[in-house]
């Protein structure tokens, strides 16, 4: 069998939670624990490294065991900036990106990405569920960090509008439940009902 390439994750996790009263989302508690802390025991057994990119909580992030980055644009530019440091920081080629607030990822992941990514060649893999497209969470391959720098440069930060410009594939998945996000306290209240039955 082939040694799959080593692989970095970013945790991202530098947001202003707008949709949260602005709280720092990936701190707040999921039924005991943070919420960064469920994707990072989700994606941590699937990669070689991982970072959480945070501009808050920094120490609070620290205690989780991760280095932890900050953005190097001054201004709050979306995740695209948290996703070029993290490509910056990554000791290995490819580079995984995931949101903090996705606590039931599948555990076959990267390995679904990766044969994606593999297979076509692209610069880039994305998930799709349901009538979704996951962009925010994405397999990069490293060497796009300069093209990135420059897209944000030039003002980019729309997320599909940078990858638009690059070789990408969607990879389907049949596990809507997997990808579900944690954007609202009404979506937070539901998640917490839910884990009465943890998604599987």
């Amino acid at each position: 069998m082939t040694k799959r390439p080593p692989i970095s994750a970013v945790i991202l996790a530098g947001g202003l939670g707008r949709r949260m009263a602005q709280a720092d989302k990936g701190l707040l508690v999921l039924h005991g624990k943070p919420l960064v802390s469920w994707v990072l025991e989700r994606i941590i057994p699937q990669v070689d490294e991982a970072i959480i990119s945070a501009n808050r909580g920094i120490d609070q992030y620290a205690s989780l065991g991760c280095p932890v980055i900050s953005d190097t644009l001054t201004e709050f530019a979306g995740p695209l900036a948290g996703v070029q440091r993290g490509m910056l920081e990554a000791r290995h080629p490819l580079v995984l990106c995931v949101p903090c607030d996705m606590p039931f990822l599948p555990a076959d992941l990267v390995t679904r990405l990766l044969a994606a990514l593999d297979g076509s060649g692209a610069d880039l893999a994305v998930p799709a569920s349901g009538d979704d497209i996951h962009r925010a969470l994405m397999l990069v391959r490293r060497d796009l960090a300069a093209n990135l720098e420059t897209f944000l440069a030039g003002g980019g930060r729309k997320v599909s509008q940078w990858q638009g410009g690059l070789k990408q594939v969607v990879v389907p998945f049949v596990e809507v439940d997997a990808f579900l996000n944690v954007n609202t306290p009404e979506q937070m209240q539901e998640v917490e009902r839910r884990l009465v039955v943890p998604v599987t």
